[in-house]
Protein backbone atom coordinates (compact mmCIF):
# COMPACT_ATOMS: atom_id res chain seq x y z
CA UNK A 1 0.00 0.00 0.00
CA UNK A 2 2.84 2.38 0.49
CA UNK A 3 4.39 1.65 -2.31
CA UNK A 4 1.10 2.41 -4.35
CA UNK A 5 0.63 5.35 -2.34
CA UNK A 6 3.86 6.70 -3.23
CA UNK A 7 4.21 6.22 -7.25
CA UNK A 8 0.71 8.08 -7.20
CA UNK A 9 2.11 10.31 -5.56
CA UNK A 10 5.33 10.50 -7.81
CA UNK A 11 2.55 10.28 -10.77
CA UNK A 12 1.23 13.40 -9.92
CA UNK A 13 5.00 15.16 -9.39
CA UNK A 14 5.70 14.15 -12.74
CA UNK A 15 2.83 15.44 -14.08
CA UNK A 16 2.99 18.80 -12.17
CA UNK A 17 6.69 18.83 -13.42
CA UNK A 18 5.54 18.22 -16.88
CA UNK A 19 3.45 21.38 -16.55
CA UNK A 20 6.30 23.28 -15.65
CA UNK A 21 8.41 22.24 -18.33
CA UNK A 22 7.83 25.66 -19.87
CA UNK A 23 10.10 27.43 -17.13
CA UNK A 24 12.88 24.49 -17.54
CA UNK A 25 15.40 24.93 -19.77
CA UNK A 26 15.39 22.60 -22.60
CA UNK A 27 16.07 22.14 -26.12
CA UNK A 28 12.49 22.00 -27.68
CA UNK A 29 10.34 25.13 -28.05
CA UNK A 30 7.04 23.55 -29.61
CA UNK A 31 5.40 20.30 -30.40
CA UNK A 32 4.69 20.76 -34.70
CA UNK A 33 2.11 18.89 -35.87
CA UNK A 34 2.44 18.74 -39.88
CA UNK A 35 -2.21 17.94 -40.19
CA UNK A 36 -3.29 17.30 -43.45
CA UNK A 37 -7.20 17.25 -44.52
CA UNK A 38 -9.24 18.11 -47.65
CA UNK A 39 -9.36 22.27 -47.67
CA UNK A 40 -10.63 22.37 -51.52
CA UNK A 41 -12.46 19.66 -53.54
CA UNK A 42 -15.56 17.95 -53.31
CA UNK A 43 -14.25 16.09 -49.64
CA UNK A 44 -13.51 19.83 -48.23
CA UNK A 45 -17.29 20.83 -47.16
CA UNK A 46 -18.64 17.91 -45.32
CA UNK A 47 -15.15 16.53 -44.37
CA UNK A 48 -12.11 18.14 -44.53
CA UNK A 49 -12.70 22.06 -43.55
CA UNK A 50 -14.74 20.59 -40.05
CA UNK A 51 -11.67 18.62 -39.51
CA UNK A 52 -9.50 21.65 -39.97
CA UNK A 53 -11.35 24.08 -37.86
CA UNK A 54 -11.54 21.41 -35.31
CA UNK A 55 -7.71 20.74 -35.45
CA UNK A 56 -7.16 24.82 -35.16
CA UNK A 57 -9.92 24.88 -32.47
CA UNK A 58 -8.03 22.10 -30.70
CA UNK A 59 -4.56 23.62 -30.35
CA UNK A 60 -6.06 26.80 -29.32
CA UNK A 61 -7.92 25.13 -26.06
CA UNK A 62 -5.12 22.70 -25.59
CA UNK A 63 -2.18 25.70 -25.88
CA UNK A 64 -4.40 27.64 -23.65
CA UNK A 65 -4.83 25.15 -20.90
CA UNK A 66 -8.45 25.12 -21.31
CA UNK A 67 -9.32 21.35 -21.90
CA UNK A 68 -10.99 19.69 -19.01
CA UNK A 69 -9.08 16.66 -17.07
CA UNK A 70 -7.22 14.54 -18.04
CA UNK A 71 -5.90 17.01 -20.50
CA UNK A 72 -5.79 20.20 -18.28
CA UNK A 73 -1.83 20.37 -19.14
CA UNK A 74 -1.29 22.78 -21.28
CA UNK A 75 -0.10 21.94 -25.33
CA UNK A 76 1.68 18.65 -25.49
CA UNK A 77 3.56 17.89 -22.14
CA UNK A 78 3.54 21.60 -21.14
CA UNK A 79 5.10 22.64 -24.92
CA UNK A 80 2.91 24.57 -27.75
CA UNK A 81 1.69 22.66 -30.54
CA UNK A 82 2.30 24.58 -33.81
CA UNK A 83 0.15 23.58 -36.59
CA UNK A 84 1.36 23.31 -40.39
CA UNK A 85 -1.87 22.58 -42.50
CA UNK A 86 -1.52 20.99 -45.97
CA UNK A 87 -4.08 20.20 -48.53
CA UNK A 88 -4.90 16.53 -49.09
CA UNK A 89 -6.81 17.07 -52.31
CA UNK A 90 -4.69 15.81 -55.55
CA UNK A 91 -4.16 11.95 -54.96
CA UNK A 92 -2.24 9.33 -53.72
CA UNK A 93 1.00 10.64 -55.03
CA UNK A 94 0.58 14.54 -54.31
CA UNK A 95 0.12 13.74 -50.75
CA UNK A 96 3.26 11.25 -50.29
CA UNK A 97 5.29 14.05 -52.26
CA UNK A 98 3.59 16.73 -49.45
CA UNK A 99 4.32 13.90 -47.01
CA UNK A 100 8.21 13.90 -47.60
CA UNK A 101 8.38 17.90 -47.81
CA UNK A 102 6.43 17.98 -43.91
CA UNK A 103 8.99 15.30 -42.62
CA UNK A 104 12.19 16.35 -44.26
CA UNK A 105 11.95 20.27 -45.03
CA UNK A 106 9.35 21.49 -42.32
CA UNK A 107 10.94 18.73 -39.73
CA UNK A 108 7.58 18.38 -38.21
CA UNK A 109 7.34 16.12 -34.80
CA UNK A 110 4.41 14.69 -35.48
CA UNK A 111 1.94 14.14 -38.70
CA UNK A 112 -1.98 13.55 -38.15
CA UNK A 113 -4.43 13.71 -40.89
CA UNK A 114 -5.82 11.62 -43.62
CA UNK A 115 -9.47 10.79 -44.76
CA UNK A 116 -8.94 9.11 -48.20
CA UNK A 117 -8.43 5.62 -47.82
CA UNK A 118 -5.96 5.84 -50.90
CA UNK A 119 -4.32 8.31 -49.65
CA UNK A 120 -3.29 6.33 -46.10
CA UNK A 121 -2.55 3.22 -47.77
CA UNK A 122 -0.17 5.01 -50.05
CA UNK A 123 1.30 7.11 -47.11
CA UNK A 124 1.91 3.71 -44.53
CA UNK A 125 5.08 2.65 -46.17
CA UNK A 126 6.31 5.86 -46.58
CA UNK A 127 6.01 7.14 -42.91
CA UNK A 128 7.70 3.97 -41.75
CA UNK A 129 10.50 4.47 -44.74
CA UNK A 130 10.88 8.14 -43.04
CA UNK A 131 10.43 6.85 -39.65
CA UNK A 132 8.20 9.45 -38.45
CA UNK A 133 5.14 9.49 -36.05
CA UNK A 134 1.95 9.34 -38.13
CA UNK A 135 -1.60 9.30 -37.00
CA UNK A 136 -4.31 8.48 -39.66
CA UNK A 137 -7.46 10.06 -38.21
CA UNK A 138 -9.97 8.70 -40.77
CA UNK A 139 -9.92 6.54 -43.87
CA UNK A 140 -12.04 3.55 -43.56
CA UNK A 141 -10.25 0.41 -45.15
CA UNK A 142 -9.68 -1.83 -42.68
CA UNK A 143 -6.62 -2.73 -45.04
CA UNK A 144 -4.07 -0.37 -43.77
CA UNK A 145 -3.36 -2.41 -40.44
CA UNK A 146 -4.84 -6.42 -41.90
CA UNK A 147 -2.31 -6.19 -44.48
CA UNK A 148 0.73 -4.40 -42.52
CA UNK A 149 2.31 -3.99 -39.68
CA UNK A 150 4.39 -0.60 -38.88
CA UNK A 151 6.12 1.20 -36.05
CA UNK A 152 5.11 4.61 -36.73
CA UNK A 153 2.40 4.91 -37.77
CA UNK A 154 -1.03 4.72 -35.84
CA UNK A 155 -5.03 5.04 -36.85
CA UNK A 156 -7.27 6.60 -33.87
CA UNK A 157 -10.35 5.61 -35.20
CA UNK A 158 -11.62 2.54 -36.11
CA UNK A 159 -11.54 1.30 -39.41
CA UNK A 160 -15.22 0.73 -41.36
CA UNK A 161 -16.00 -3.10 -41.00
CA UNK A 162 -17.92 -2.08 -38.08
CA UNK A 163 -20.32 0.22 -40.54
CA UNK A 164 -21.43 -2.48 -42.10
CA UNK A 165 -21.97 -5.11 -39.26
CA UNK A 166 -23.54 -2.52 -37.01
CA UNK A 167 -25.30 -1.56 -39.60
CA UNK A 168 -26.94 -4.94 -40.74
CA UNK A 169 -27.59 -5.38 -37.11
CA UNK A 170 -29.64 -2.59 -37.04
CA UNK A 171 -31.12 -2.96 -40.27
CA UNK A 172 -32.82 -6.68 -39.34
CA UNK A 173 -33.51 -5.34 -35.82
CA UNK A 174 -36.06 -2.80 -37.33
CA UNK A 175 -36.93 -4.37 -40.70
CA UNK A 176 -36.60 -8.22 -40.58
CA UNK A 177 -38.53 -8.66 -43.58
CA UNK A 178 -35.70 -7.63 -45.73
CA UNK A 179 -35.61 -9.46 -48.87
CA UNK A 180 -34.13 -7.51 -52.00
CA UNK A 181 -30.70 -5.13 -51.06
CA UNK A 182 -28.54 -3.13 -53.58
CA UNK A 183 -25.79 -0.85 -53.01
CA UNK A 184 -23.78 2.11 -54.55
CA UNK A 185 -20.22 2.88 -53.59
CA UNK A 186 -17.41 4.36 -54.78
CA UNK A 187 -14.72 2.29 -57.18
CA UNK A 188 -11.92 2.81 -54.66
CA UNK A 189 -10.21 0.68 -51.57
CA UNK A 190 -12.63 2.10 -49.26
CA UNK A 191 -16.21 2.02 -50.98
CA UNK A 192 -15.12 -1.69 -52.41
CA UNK A 193 -14.28 -3.06 -48.94
CA UNK A 194 -17.42 -1.11 -47.71
CA UNK A 195 -19.98 -3.01 -49.55
CA UNK A 196 -17.93 -6.09 -49.45
CA UNK A 197 -17.93 -6.09 -45.85
CA UNK A 198 -21.75 -5.61 -46.16
CA UNK A 199 -23.15 -7.62 -48.45
CA UNK A 200 -20.99 -11.01 -46.56
CA UNK A 201 -22.74 -9.61 -43.34
CA UNK A 202 -26.57 -9.52 -44.31
CA UNK A 203 -25.25 -13.12 -46.21
CA UNK A 204 -24.29 -14.06 -42.90
CA UNK A 205 -27.20 -12.90 -41.03
CA UNK A 206 -30.09 -13.38 -43.62
CA UNK A 207 -28.87 -15.96 -45.71
CA UNK A 208 -31.30 -16.23 -48.51
CA UNK A 209 -31.52 -12.29 -49.40
CA UNK A 210 -30.72 -11.01 -53.00
CA UNK A 211 -28.12 -9.01 -53.92
CA UNK A 212 -30.23 -7.64 -56.82
CA UNK A 213 -27.07 -4.91 -57.83
CA UNK A 214 -24.45 -3.09 -56.77
CA UNK A 215 -23.68 -0.03 -58.42
CA UNK A 216 -19.65 1.21 -58.40
CA UNK A 217 -18.89 4.38 -60.19
CA UNK A 218 -15.78 6.20 -59.92
CA UNK A 219 -14.89 8.33 -56.99
CA UNK A 220 -15.54 12.00 -57.80
CA UNK A 221 -17.84 10.77 -60.44
CA UNK A 222 -20.39 13.69 -59.84
CA UNK A 223 -23.21 12.68 -62.36
CA UNK A 224 -25.49 9.13 -61.11
CA UNK A 225 -28.32 9.01 -63.80
CA UNK A 226 -27.48 5.51 -64.93
CA UNK A 227 -26.89 4.31 -61.56
CA UNK A 228 -29.91 5.69 -59.87
CA UNK A 229 -31.80 4.27 -62.85
CA UNK A 230 -30.25 0.74 -61.96
CA UNK A 231 -31.18 0.81 -58.61
CA UNK A 232 -34.60 2.30 -59.80
CA UNK A 233 -35.06 -1.14 -61.72
CA UNK A 234 -33.47 -3.08 -59.26
CA UNK A 235 -36.87 -2.69 -56.96
CA UNK A 236 -34.74 -3.27 -53.88
CA UNK A 237 -35.93 -2.74 -50.18
CA UNK A 238 -32.44 -1.60 -48.70
CA UNK A 239 -29.92 0.65 -51.21
CA UNK A 240 -26.96 0.30 -48.76
CA UNK A 241 -23.90 3.20 -49.36
CA UNK A 242 -21.16 4.64 -48.18
CA UNK A 243 -20.70 7.71 -50.95
CA UNK A 244 -19.26 10.47 -49.17
CA UNK A 245 -17.45 14.27 -50.06
CA UNK A 246 -19.44 15.50 -52.68
CA UNK A 247 -20.31 12.17 -54.62
CA UNK A 248 -23.15 11.48 -51.71
CA UNK A 249 -24.12 15.18 -51.94
CA UNK A 250 -24.41 15.09 -55.98
CA UNK A 251 -26.08 11.68 -55.38
CA UNK A 252 -29.17 12.77 -53.10
CA UNK A 253 -29.14 15.83 -54.98
CA UNK A 254 -29.98 13.60 -58.40
CA UNK A 255 -31.89 11.04 -56.99
CA UNK A 256 -34.15 13.10 -54.49
CA UNK A 257 -36.18 14.30 -57.53
CA UNK A 258 -36.54 10.76 -59.04
CA UNK A 259 -38.34 9.29 -55.91
CA UNK A 260 -35.90 6.91 -55.61
CA UNK A 261 -36.12 6.15 -51.77
CA UNK A 262 -40.32 6.15 -52.05
CA UNK A 263 -39.59 2.42 -52.55
CA UNK A 264 -36.04 1.74 -51.00
CA UNK A 265 -34.41 2.18 -47.66
CA UNK A 266 -31.70 4.18 -48.01
CA UNK A 267 -28.56 3.09 -45.59
CA UNK A 268 -25.45 5.35 -45.53
CA UNK A 269 -22.80 4.33 -43.18
CA UNK A 270 -21.04 7.82 -43.42
CA UNK A 271 -23.84 9.76 -43.41
CA UNK A 272 -23.56 11.76 -40.51
CA UNK A 273 -21.60 14.64 -41.88
CA UNK A 274 -24.44 15.56 -43.96
CA UNK A 275 -27.24 15.97 -41.20
CA UNK A 276 -27.36 19.39 -41.60
CA UNK A 277 -26.02 19.69 -44.95
CA UNK A 278 -28.96 18.39 -46.60
CA UNK A 279 -31.91 18.86 -44.78
CA UNK A 280 -35.30 18.00 -47.00
CA UNK A 281 -32.80 16.12 -49.03
CA UNK A 282 -32.16 13.21 -46.96
CA UNK A 283 -35.74 11.03 -46.57
CA UNK A 284 -37.27 10.25 -43.64
CA UNK A 285 -36.17 6.78 -42.52
CA UNK A 286 -32.58 6.74 -43.32
CA UNK A 287 -30.58 4.92 -41.35
CA UNK A 288 -27.59 6.76 -40.51
CA UNK A 289 -24.09 5.78 -38.93
CA UNK A 290 -21.04 8.29 -37.99
CA UNK A 291 -18.40 5.50 -37.63
CA UNK A 292 -18.34 5.78 -33.41
CA UNK A 293 -20.15 7.01 -31.27
CA UNK A 294 -19.71 10.45 -32.71
CA UNK A 295 -21.49 13.89 -33.44
CA UNK A 296 -24.98 13.38 -32.77
CA UNK A 297 -24.18 9.35 -31.47
CA UNK A 298 -21.89 11.17 -28.60
CA UNK A 299 -22.84 10.13 -24.90
CA UNK A 300 -22.98 13.37 -22.95
CA UNK A 301 -19.46 14.61 -21.05
CA UNK A 302 -17.12 17.18 -19.90
CA UNK A 303 -14.48 16.46 -23.16
CA UNK A 304 -17.70 16.38 -25.18
CA UNK A 305 -19.33 19.87 -24.26
CA UNK A 306 -15.81 21.26 -24.41
CA UNK A 307 -15.39 20.16 -28.08
CA UNK A 308 -18.76 21.72 -28.79
CA UNK A 309 -18.02 25.01 -27.25
CA UNK A 310 -14.68 24.98 -28.85
CA UNK A 311 -15.81 23.96 -32.07
CA UNK A 312 -18.61 26.38 -32.21
CA UNK A 313 -16.32 28.85 -31.35
CA UNK A 314 -14.27 28.82 -34.19
CA UNK A 315 -17.21 27.83 -36.80
CA UNK A 316 -19.64 30.55 -36.03
CA UNK A 317 -22.03 28.39 -33.79
CA UNK A 318 -22.32 25.60 -36.24
CA UNK A 319 -22.35 21.99 -34.30
CA UNK A 320 -19.16 19.51 -34.83
CA UNK A 321 -19.56 16.74 -37.29
CA UNK A 322 -18.04 13.27 -36.86
CA UNK A 323 -15.21 14.15 -38.70
CA UNK A 324 -14.22 16.70 -36.23
CA UNK A 325 -14.41 14.25 -33.60
CA UNK A 326 -12.31 11.99 -35.45
CA UNK A 327 -9.73 15.00 -35.75
CA UNK A 328 -9.91 15.28 -31.66
CA UNK A 329 -9.70 11.84 -31.43
CA UNK A 330 -6.20 11.71 -32.86
CA UNK A 331 -4.70 15.04 -31.06
CA UNK A 332 -5.80 13.44 -27.56
CA UNK A 333 -4.72 10.24 -28.26
CA UNK A 334 -1.29 11.95 -29.53
CA UNK A 335 -1.30 14.09 -26.58
CA UNK A 336 -2.46 11.35 -23.69
CA UNK A 337 0.48 9.01 -25.30
CA UNK A 338 3.46 11.96 -25.35
CA UNK A 339 2.39 13.08 -21.56
CA UNK A 340 2.37 9.32 -20.08
CA UNK A 341 5.92 8.76 -21.55
CA UNK A 342 7.22 11.82 -20.47
CA UNK A 343 5.94 11.12 -16.91
CA UNK A 344 7.59 7.81 -16.96
CA UNK A 345 10.27 9.05 -17.88
CA UNK A 346 10.68 11.98 -15.11
CA UNK A 347 9.34 9.81 -12.53
CA UNK A 348 12.85 6.98 -13.56
CA UNK A 349 14.91 10.38 -13.15
CA UNK A 350 14.24 10.50 -9.55
CA UNK A 351 17.77 10.15 -7.58
CA UNK A 352 17.74 7.98 -5.09
CA UNK A 353 17.75 10.24 -1.65
CA UNK A 354 15.77 12.99 -3.24
CA UNK A 355 12.44 12.48 -1.53
CA UNK A 356 12.53 15.65 0.40
CA UNK A 357 12.73 17.69 -2.87
CA UNK A 358 11.23 15.50 -5.34
CA UNK A 359 9.53 18.20 -7.64
CA UNK A 360 12.55 20.10 -8.06
CA UNK A 361 14.45 17.07 -9.08
CA UNK A 362 11.84 16.36 -11.21
CA UNK A 363 11.57 19.72 -12.88
CA UNK A 364 15.46 19.53 -13.43
CA UNK A 365 15.55 16.09 -14.49
CA UNK A 366 12.74 16.83 -17.25
CA UNK A 367 12.77 16.37 -20.98
CA UNK A 368 10.12 15.71 -23.95
CA UNK A 369 10.23 12.20 -24.36
CA UNK A 370 11.83 10.56 -27.39
CA UNK A 371 9.78 9.77 -30.26
CA UNK A 372 9.76 5.91 -29.31
CA UNK A 373 8.79 6.56 -25.76
CA UNK A 374 5.60 7.89 -27.00
CA UNK A 375 4.91 5.45 -29.55
CA UNK A 376 5.82 2.78 -26.83
CA UNK A 377 3.13 4.62 -24.97
CA UNK A 378 0.65 5.05 -27.36
CA UNK A 379 0.77 0.77 -28.47
CA UNK A 380 -1.65 -0.67 -26.73
CA UNK A 381 -3.28 2.23 -24.64
CA UNK A 382 -6.53 3.61 -23.86
CA UNK A 383 -7.56 7.53 -23.83
CA UNK A 384 -10.55 9.48 -23.02
CA UNK A 385 -12.14 11.32 -25.96
CA UNK A 386 -15.37 13.45 -26.94
CA UNK A 387 -16.73 10.39 -27.80
CA UNK A 388 -15.89 8.07 -25.58
CA UNK A 389 -12.87 5.94 -24.59
CA UNK A 390 -10.43 5.03 -27.50
CA UNK A 391 -8.85 1.42 -26.72
CA UNK A 392 -6.00 0.83 -29.23
CA UNK A 393 -6.38 -3.20 -29.50
CA UNK A 394 -5.71 -3.79 -32.88
CA UNK A 395 -2.80 -3.98 -35.36
CA UNK A 396 -0.75 -4.25 -32.88
CA UNK A 397 -1.67 -1.89 -30.70
CA UNK A 398 -1.83 0.50 -33.45
CA UNK A 399 -5.50 0.73 -34.79
CA UNK A 400 -8.39 2.18 -32.54
CA UNK A 401 -11.07 0.55 -31.50
CA UNK A 402 -14.68 1.89 -30.29
CA UNK A 403 -17.97 0.84 -30.52
CA UNK A 404 -20.90 2.30 -32.42
CA UNK A 405 -24.08 3.73 -32.93
CA UNK A 406 -27.09 4.05 -35.61
CA UNK A 407 -30.75 5.61 -36.01
CA UNK A 408 -33.00 7.03 -38.36
CA UNK A 409 -34.12 10.46 -39.91
CA UNK A 410 -36.65 12.55 -39.76
CA UNK A 411 -36.87 16.18 -40.75
CA UNK A 412 -38.39 17.95 -37.83
CA UNK A 413 -38.94 22.02 -38.98
CA UNK A 414 -36.75 22.08 -41.22
CA UNK A 415 -33.94 20.33 -39.06
CA UNK A 416 -32.64 16.74 -39.27
CA UNK A 417 -32.81 14.56 -36.47
CA UNK A 418 -31.62 11.44 -35.85
CA UNK A 419 -34.01 9.07 -33.34
CA UNK A 420 -34.39 4.96 -32.65
CA UNK A 421 -31.14 5.25 -31.83
CA UNK A 422 -29.16 2.20 -30.70
CA UNK A 423 -25.67 1.21 -29.87
CA UNK A 424 -23.23 -1.61 -30.58
CA UNK A 425 -20.52 -2.49 -27.98
CA UNK A 426 -17.03 -3.06 -30.16
CA UNK A 427 -16.54 -6.53 -29.86
CA UNK A 428 -19.83 -7.46 -31.57
CA UNK A 429 -19.09 -5.11 -34.54
CA UNK A 430 -15.01 -5.84 -34.69
CA UNK A 431 -12.97 -8.39 -36.06
CA UNK A 432 -10.26 -9.71 -33.51
CA UNK A 433 -6.58 -9.05 -33.34
CA UNK A 434 -5.02 -11.58 -36.36
CA UNK A 435 -8.06 -11.92 -38.42
CA UNK A 436 -8.91 -10.31 -41.31
CA UNK A 437 -12.45 -8.67 -41.55
CA UNK A 438 -13.90 -10.77 -44.59
CA UNK A 439 -12.42 -13.79 -42.95
CA UNK A 440 -14.27 -12.90 -39.71
CA UNK A 441 -17.38 -11.94 -40.84
CA UNK A 442 -17.74 -15.27 -43.10
CA UNK A 443 -16.49 -17.21 -40.08
CA UNK A 444 -20.20 -16.29 -38.31
CA UNK A 445 -18.56 -13.88 -36.15
CA UNK A 446 -15.97 -16.08 -34.36
CA UNK A 447 -14.04 -14.79 -31.49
Amino acid sequence: MIAKALGTMLTGIALAAIAAAPAVAQQKASVKVGFVTFLSGPASGPFGVPARIAAEAIVESLNAGKAPAPYQIKGIGGLPIELVVIDEAGGATKQVSEYRTLVQRQDVDIVIGYIGSGDCLAIAPVAEELKKLTVLLDCGTPRVFEEGSYKYLFRTRPHATMDAVAATMYLLDNRPAVKRIAGINQNYAYGQDSWNDFEATIQVMKPGVDIVTSQMPKFGAGQYGSEISALHSANADVVHSSLWGGDLEAFMLQAQPRDLFKKSVLVLVAGEPYLHRLPGKIPDGTIVGARGTNGVFAPDSPLKRWLVETYKGKSGGVDPNYPAYSTAQAFLGVKAAWERAAAKKVGSAIPMGAAKNVKEEMEKAYQPPTQEEVIAAFEKSTFDTPSGKVHMTLGKGHQAVTGTAYGTTRLENGVVKVGNIKYYDADRVTPPEGVSSLDWIRSGFKR
